[in-house]
């Protein structure tokens, strides 16, 4: 199986407001590694509610532009829905593997309602900036499901069957386990960091408003 994760495996900052991206996804994973530790599952499962929220948000606001502008929106809104809709379907498997209990579900609602908020303002004020963020994110999501994959294949975590939702989302087969779940899911979350990091840079270059 090829992995196409690796290439590119980072954006290189160009600007300061591509510094300040990276800064600010590097403050919230602080809190992330501080927070969950080595429980990946768990961690799995918020992250997926925050990575949730960029593509509905972009998908919405890139609508009503469109509508605004009279103008074909380029493919953005079809594939920012999309990508919220993948990133769910993650959410909705690791709920499987994971079982949060009831204070991870109060910071999911809290996370949820918080950076929606912030990620909606942010993207009224510059797509550019909003997409690099999650450009950003999506290189430490990468970056989390290999190290939860390399925690598996080294016995640190137990290698369960896949949830049955995760076997009819990515086609897998009956018997596939934890290994084969995180190996798609962090090869979607490869495909959102290269789309998001296009997107800035299309702003940027001035080819999308």
């Amino acid at each position: 199986m090829a992995e196409n994760y690796q290439s590119p495996p980072h954006y290189s900052p160009r600007c300061f407001s591509d510094r300040l991206a990276l800064r600010v996804v590097k403050f919230m994973r602080f809190f992330a590694d501080a927070f969950f530790a080595g429980r990946y599952g768990h961690r799995a499962v918020i992250l997926e509610t925050v990575a949730a929220v960029p593509g509905m948000v972009g998908g919405a606001l890139q609508h009503l532009r469109s509508l605004r502008k009279m103008k074909d929106d380029d493919g953005w809104i079809a594939t920012l829905l999309e990508e919220a809709e993948n990133e769910r379907m993650h959410l909705l498997t690791f709920i499987h593997i994971a079982k949060p209990n009831i204070f991870e579900r109060l910071l999911v609602i809290v996370t949820q309602g918080v950076f929606y908020n912030l990620f909606f303002l942010l993207y009224l004020c510059s797509s550019r900036v909003a997409h690099r963020i999650v450009g950003y994110l999506e290189e430490e999501a990468v970056y989390s499901y290999t190290e939860y994959l390399n925690g598996v294949d080294n016995g640190q975590y137990e290698n369960v069957p896949a949830p049955q939702i995760a076997i009819g989302y990515w086609d897998l087969p009956a018997d596939a386990r934890l290994r084969e779940v995180i190996v798609k899911v962090r090869d979607d979350e490869a495909k959102h960091r290269d789309v998001n990091h296009d997107f800035a840079n299309q702003v940027q270059n001035g080819e999308h408003p």
